[in-house]
């Protein structure tokens, strides 16, 4: 009796080798993508440092302060004095995370324009 179960794997692989396809070719579509995650990486990763600058830097003030201000004898006087100290410098302190953020969010958006432009003419 001859044996009739079809063999898949070898039925793939002669297909597979019968397709004239050229790897590199597979290559080029996969590129673009992935620039644009690594650009858009780059922008979050930035965004993040600075971020993690402006923390440090404050943080370095506030304990600044507190170490000058904890040699007050009188810790009402110390406490009322710093919250004012604070308050004032917070707007500057918020205002800088602002500015990081609206400068990463400009970089986004330029980054989308330019691929939304370059996918347009892509398509023409």
């Amino acid at each position: 009796m001859a044996d009739d179960t079809f063999d898949f794997a070898k039925a793939a692989q002669d297909f597979m080798a019968s397709m004239k396809i050229d790897p590199s070719a597979l290559g080029t579509p996969m590129q673009a993508p992935a620039n644009f995650n690594a650009k858009l990486a780059k922008i979050a990763l930035d965004a993040a440092q600075k971020n993690a600058e402006l923390t440090s830097e404050w943080t370095k003030e506030t304990l600044k302060k507190v170490q000058q201000s904890s040699n007050a004898t009188d810790v009402t006087e110390m406490v009322a004095a710093f919250s004012a100290e604070q308050s004032q410098d917070m707007q500057d302190k918020l205002t800088a995370y602002a500015e990081v953020a609206k400068q990463a969010q400009a970089e986004t958006l330029k980054l989308f324009a330019e691929v939304t432009q370059k996918s347009g003419s892509d398509a023409e």
